[in-house]
Parts: C-alpha cells; structure tokens; sequence
C-alpha cells in the first residue's frame, strides 16, 4: 500500500543571533511603572520588606507572612510605609530628631524597627490604625545607627551597626543589648542576620574596608575577617547560610565562608556598588550603583542575565515578592534624586486579562478585519481547551490513548490552493499565486518553499515558460526585490537566469519588459560592487593583523 502524500513542508529560514533572551524578556516584564518623589527631594536611602524564613518559622508567622502587604521606604527624617498590592504610601512615620536610618518591617508584618543620626533606636506598631504607635526606645548607641534588621527566626531578635564603630545584638523587652561586638576601626555602615545561624550568626561591613562574621555563642571579636580594597557598602547572605556578597567599591566579593576563601570577584559596575537584593527566590542577584545601572546575575556562574539603567544614581533598591509562593513583584528602585521607582510583573490571571485587552486594542487600531481574526483565534482556542479538557477525563482510568484507524482518517490536512494546484502539477498557476506580493496571505517564504520544490523536481523551468508579458512582470518584481538576501539568493539566481533564457528576446518589444530587466541589473551591479568592496577591506584587515 502506498504511502500517504504529505503536504510540502515549508521550508524554515536560518535565524539570527536571538536580540532578546528569555532572562531579558523575565525582566522587561516589570513595567506599570510608578514613581513617589520624597518629600524635600531626601535621597530613598532604604527599601526593605519583611522576609520570612518558612523552614524555621512557626505556623502563625508562615501565615502572617502570606498575608502581609507592607514594605518600608526611608527616606530623609520619615519612613513610609506602603501597600504592596496598591503601591501607595498607607502611613507616614516622622518621628525622628534626625535622618532616619534602616527602616525594617518584622517577619510578621506588625512592627518596624529604624535607627536615626542622633543614635536612637526605635520600634513601632505599624499594625494597627493610619498612625504608627512608638512600643520601644533605645539610646545606647552614640554615633549613627545605619543598620537596624531583625532576626529571621525569633520575632523578638535584632541587631544594630553604627558608626560607633560596634555592631550589637538586642532582645525587644530588655533595655540594654544582650551582645555588643567590637573588631570594626572605621563606621560600620551594614549587616545582617546569615541564614542557619539561629539568629547566633551575624556579618557586618565597615569603611576599615573588612567584613567579619559575628558569633553570639563565641567569646571575643569576629570569627571570621575578609579585607578588601575599598570601603564595604552593603553584604548579602545567600539562603544557603554557606555564601555571601559583598560590595566594595565598584566590585562585588562572593566569599565562600565553609572554606572561608573568595569565590569571585564580580566587576560588572563602573561605581560604587550601594545595594544587593535576593531574587527569583535565591537564584538571581539584584545590584544597584552610582553609575545608575540596575544589573541582575545568575547565582551559579555570576553572569550578568539582564540590566536597566536609571536617570539617577542608585541608593537603594529590592525586589519585593508577594503570594504564597513568593513569586517577584515589584522591583523598587530608590534615587539619589528623591525619586522612588517601583515596576511591577503581573502574572497568573492578571498577565492573561492584560494580555487579552493589549491584543484587542491593537486589532481595535488596525481595524474590523483584525478583530475578527481576533475573535476567531480566541474561539479557537477556547474549542481546544474545551477537547484537552475532555482527554483528560477520558484517560483518567488509562496510562494512554492509542487513536483508532478510522480517527485518524478522519484528521485530514486542509490544503491551501497552492498546495492542491502543486499537488495537481499545475505549476505556474500555484507560482503565480505564492508571488503575488499584493495578496493579504502573502509571505515570501511560502514562494521560497514552492520554488525550491519546483527545482528539486527540475519543474521550475516548466512553470516559468509559456508566459505573457503580464505574468512575467511579478517574477521580475519578486527576484528584484529579494536577490539583495542571502537566504533568497541561490534561487533568484536559478530563476534570473532562466527568465533570461526565455524572455530576453522580447525586451526589445516592450518597454515594461525592459525597465524591469533593467533594475534586476542595477540590483545586481550593486550587489557585486557591494562584494568587491568587502573583500577589499578583509584584505586590508588582514593586513593589519598580520603587521600587528
């Protein structure tokens, strides 16, 4: 029994470099962006949300934290604090003698911690009506505190850095600090909490250019010291508890603190390095600079994946998630400039019904036509959820479905007019119909295919013959306009040459006929000039290689 014909398979042109990967396209989805201006145009000098480590958390606070909506925002004497699912400012706290500092919201979503200039340490109840209430006030510090962080798994842990050149470590019902760590000889301007370390383990980053790690169950100084070569900005433990970032200057140190060693220096950045962000669940690093540009890194080998560049230099920056499964959603960028700017990824049902009104309303532009191509595709699709759905209840009881014959029969290819006039060897008709460039179904590469179907037949001279004036007119056209492209050259060569055979003698008797021999020529002419002049500078490239 024979085998059954097959329609002509299209035949698929060679891509180019990809302009736009999948990592870029991830991060160009943060768009609606907004902007906030801080009052008196104060630098945004912080942006922090509450993060839960779930592993270690009790039930009560995994479930706060899934229904938490705030993040914080500082900025000159006052912290706003916003909504993440509207981005706006709920409640303004302002009370502060000096600068405030580190304004960092509890896993829990209830209080918030901040340092100031004048030393102060404060806690607030931002849980409870449009003012935050003050629970909790210390003055121990005598310089600057520009670290304040709570601990990841003890709701009543916290630790400070300040320019008292001390890092210390406080319990919220006791007036005095429970550790205070000396090591630091210059302002220690960051901190945090190293994941695992049950809320013993600290690091901290000071302008003596070191960072140290901080052991609460250990007597004496640091544990751990890494020296660099500029003033540390900002550190970032990775979840892992085994990995941490560090900004010096315009690099940023990977430090492996198991073999306590470095890993990498990374040196993407041509300024100072001010703020380090977590994303993607762990997997992306967020970092922002003086030099405006926000770059984001894979954690495996510390490329870069993708990057943005802002009006402004970058103080502070975080990629806040949100939902259950801590997916990103906004990635917030404060300014040196007062500006704060906040991009947003929609996803699930949202990215679908945004996708939807962006496709209706550019049908709507181009016209009636549009939207009824529109329409149909979306019936389409809805006719094919409707049957995927149905398998799905058909095989519940089954590993797989093997069709029938008769099913199979029944899915017969619809040919297009093209394909049953090749299939009937009518060739020139089928040509004349794939070439016509004024035709709404129109795509060159469907001429492509049929063409170099023809030659493999050796029918392509067969269906150039016997033709008039008139239908010789849009083969010209057609080589003339795609013989400048590599990807078309080889057969508008095959077909130039044979339309030459046949039809040269007949230029004399039309002009038309002319004009258009005439301007494959000129195409031509400028395409061999275009080469010579090519292969003119490779030489001259390589001869000054060679020389060199």
């Amino acid at each position: 029994m024979a085998a059954e014909v097959q329609p002509l398979a299209q035949i698929k042109l060679p891509s180019g470099p990809s302009a736009v990967t999948a990592e870029q396209r991830y991060w160009r989805s943060f768009r609606n962006p907004k902007s906030h201006t801080s009052t008196a145009t104060w630098p945004i000098s912080h942006i922090s949300y509450p993060a839960a480590n779930g592993a270690t958390l009790s039930n009560s606070m995994v479930a706060a934290t899934k229904l938490n909506d705030l993040f914080a925002v500082t900025s000159g004497p006052r912290i706003e604090v916003f909504s993440i699912r509207k981005r706006e400012p709920l409640k303004i706290i302002a009370r502060f003698d000096s600068e405030a500092h580190s304004g960092e919201i509890r896993a829990d979503g209830r209080v918030l911690v901040a340092g100031e200039d004048s030393g102060r340490m404060q806690v607030f109840d931002v849980s409870h009506g449009a003012r935050a209430v003050t629970l909790k006030t210390w003055h121990i510090h005598k310089q600057p505190v520009w670290v304040t962080k709570w601990a990841p798994t003890e709701l009543t842990t916290l630790m400070s850095c300040s320019d008292d050149k001390t890092v210390r470590l406080w319990d919220l019902p006791s007036n005095t600090p429970s550790h205070m760590f000396t090591g630091h000889s210059d302002y220690v301007r960051s901190g945090a909490f190293i994941p695992n370390g049950n809320s013993n383990l600290l690091v901290s980053g000071s302008y003596d250019e070191t960072v140290r790690v901080w052991d609460a169950r250990v007597p004496g100084g640091s544990v751990m010291t890494f020296k660099h070569a500029d003033p540390i900005e900002e550190v970032l433990p990775m979840p892992s508890g085994t990995t941490l970032l560090a900004a010096s200057g315009n690099t940023i140190s990977v430090i492996d603190l198991v073999a306590a060693k470095p890993l990498r220096l990374i040196t993407n950045h041509q300024k100072t390095v001010t703020s380090l962000s977590l994303a993607s669940n762990g997997t992306r690093v967020v970092s922002g600079s003086l030099d405006g540009l926000v770059k984001v890194f894979e954690t495996s080998n510390w490329n870069v994946v993708s990057g943005s560049k802002y009006p402004s230099p970058i103080i502070s920056l975080s990629v806040i998630p949100a939902g259950t499964a801590h997916e990103d959603r906004h990635l917030a960028v404060g300014m040196q400039s007062g500006v704060l700017s906040i991009r947003t990824r929609l996803s699930g049902a949202a990215a679908e019904k945004a996708r939807d009104r962006a496709a209706v309303e550019a049908a709507r532009d181009i016209g009636t036509a549009a939207l009824e191509k529109l329409d149909a595709k979306n019936a389409k699709r809805k006719r094919a959820a409707v049957t995927n759905k149905t398998m799905d209840m058909l095989g519940e009881t089954v590993d797989v479905i093997i069709p029938t014959g008769d099913e199979r029969g029944r899915r017969k290819t619809k040919l297009k007019p093209w394909q049953r006039l090749y299939r009937k060897g009518r060739y020139a008709e089928a040509l004349d119909q794939v070439i016509d460039m004024s035709a709404d179904s129109y795509q060159p590469v469907v001429a492509l295919t049929l063409l170099t179907a023809l030659r493999h037949r050796s029918a392509l001279r067969e269906a150039l013959e016997g033709r008039d004036e008139i239908s010789v007119i849009p083969l010209l056209k057609w080589v003339s306009k795609y013989i400048s492209d590599t990807r078309y050259l080889s057969i508008c060569v095959d077909v130039s040459f044979h339309l030459y055979d046949l039809y040269s003698e007949y230029v004399g008797g039309s002009d038309e006929l002319a004009v258009m021999f005439q301007q494959l020529l000129g195409k031509v002419s400028k395409g061999v000039t275009k080469a010579e002049t090519a292969i003119e500078v490779s030489g001259m490239l390589e001869t000054l290689t060679l020389g060199a």
